[in-house]
């Protein structure tokens, strides 16, 4: 574990190209602790519940969820050990949408469940989002953003009310910073990896997507995961190829398993009144 003062020189280190860190994903690593990270985590866990935010306790569909989730999590705990996964459902049938936070929180949107068609498609958003978090994109993002000087002093604890601050802008956004084209690819790849990884087909996150897609003009609800997470063809074409080059496998839809819980959010979204973003 990093001291300040040992973290300090690591940053000298990386900014003098002595110590073979030289990326941003190396500067991030070495700027932003785990500890940190779940620090980071937690605070937009608080600040959601701050803003009213309305979880899903019913145990059919949180035991859903989790139990998919936790298919993904064996592969990013092999990729990133230690982190302590969690999922959370927001009540929230207008929003098809879903992400995670530094630490490991999954946060998924009854809207989301209800636009999928099956399984595997749910596999590979998690599977995405795990990766966005296994290869600390969010902390990565930081550096790039905020610069390193503003990161470092984070790091070293000279301005505590920072990460306060990331967590508000994170738990509004649902997103903390926009990805980068690379880092998006990269959280495809992972998604596809994942899905197969646990029998899925890897595809599904490539229907999803197509699906999304094709809706985001008459269905605005559908636009907010594009938003977070823009998609282009060249992305589609990307994953396609890596999926054929990777020779990944899975053949598991399982949309028979979805069904029952899509079914009972309507049901449920109907009965207080609320039109799901799917059925508009």
């Amino acid at each position: 574990m990093f001291t300040n003062s040992s973290r300090a020189l690591a940053v000298v280190c990386t900014l003098s190209l002595g110590c073979g860190i030289h990326t941003t994903e190396g500067m991030a690593k070495t700027l932003i602790s785990d500890d940190q990270e779940v620090q980071l985590g937690q605070q937009v866990k608080q600040e959601l519940d701050k803003q009213g935010t309305k979880y899903v306790t019913d145990p059919e569909v949180v035991n859903y969820v989790r139990g998919v989730a936790q298919k993904i999590f064996v592969s990013a705990s092999k990729d990133r050990p230690g982190v302590n996964w969690q999922v959370h459902v927001i009540d929230d049938p207008k929003q098809v949408n879903a992400f995670a936070v530094p630490g490991g929180s999954l946060y998924v949107f009854t809207g989301l469940l209800m636009a999928a068609d099956n399984e595997a498609e749910l596999a590979g958003v998690w599977g995405h989002e795990s990766g966005h978090v296994v290869a600390r994109h969010s902390a990565r993002q930081m550096v790039d953003a905020m610069g390193l000087e503003t990161v470092l002093g984070i790091a070293l604890g000279q301005n505590p009310n920072q990460l306060a601050q990331l967590a508000g802008a994170l738990a509004a956004k649902g997103a903390l910073l926009s990805y980068s084209r690379q880092d998006e690819d990269e959280a495809d790849e992972y998604g596809a990896r994942y899905a197969s990884a646990a029998g899925y087909d890897p595809h599904g996150l490539i229907t999803f997507f197509e699906k999304l897609k094709k809706m985001e003009g008459n269905q605005p609800a559908f636009a907010k995961y594009l938003s977070d997470h823009p998609l282009t063809e060249d992305r589609i074409t990307h994953l396609q190829r890596f999926i054929q080059e990777k020779h990944l496998t899975g053949s598991a839809l399982n949309p028979e398993r979805l069904q029952p819980v899509k079914q009972k959010l309507i049901a449920q979204a109907r009965a207080a009144g609320v039109q799901p973003a799917t059925l508009r």
